[in-house]
């Protein structure tokens, strides 16, 4: 059997191993594809959150400043204190 294989044929057994091998570096290729979408994914959403977030506390800092101009603005004052 050792000399079929060193002159160049490939016992069933051979075959069968090395297949294998192949379909399971395929299928780790699949899965790191699909771990990197996840991720992407993931890393997309903690991104939206994050800005929603941001755009909350504009808002929130926004209406402060409206109700400041609101109730304490009306003195005749303007921004920079001169009448």
């Amino acid at each position: 059997i050792q000399s079929y294989e060193t002159s160049g044929y490939v016992m069933s057994g051979s075959r069968h191993a090395r297949m294998n091998a192949v379909r399971l570096r395929k299928e780790n290729q699949v899965y790191s594809a699909e771990e990197q979408r996840a991720l992407a994914l993931i890393t997309m959403e903690e991104n939206q959150q994050k800005e929603a977030a941001l755009i909350q506390d504009f808002r929130t800092m926004l209406k402060e400043r409206q109700d400041a101009m609101r109730d304490g603005g009306n003195d005749g004052e303007g921004k920079d204190g001169a009448s």
